[in-house]
């Protein structure tokens, strides 16, 4: 999803919003690289829209802190064979 830089910041921040989703997640659902949503969000978002910023800030901090609970579901998963 090439194009509009802000446009794309944009849905990628709604998108995040409206499925809790994490940046992984963003990445390959638009096909970019992982580097380009977190370029896209922390930088070129506050810029144009601060308030969705904001938002999307709130959901990537929550991600954050849980991730270390996804992973060890995943290790989990492996080695239970499910």
């Amino acid at each position: 999803m090439k194009g509009n830089m802000e446009e794309r910041a944009q849905r990628l921040a709604l998108y995040i919003i409206e499925n809790r989703a994490t940046v992984r997640t963003a990445a390959q659902k638009f096909g970019i690289s992982k580097s380009t949503v977190h370029k896209d969000l922390a930088e070129r978002l506050p810029v144009f829209n601060r308030t969705l910023y904001l938002q999307v800030k709130g959901v990537l901090e929550e991600n954050k802190a849980e991730r270390h609970i996804r992973g060890g579901i995943a290790t989990r998963k492996k080695y239970k064979g499910a």
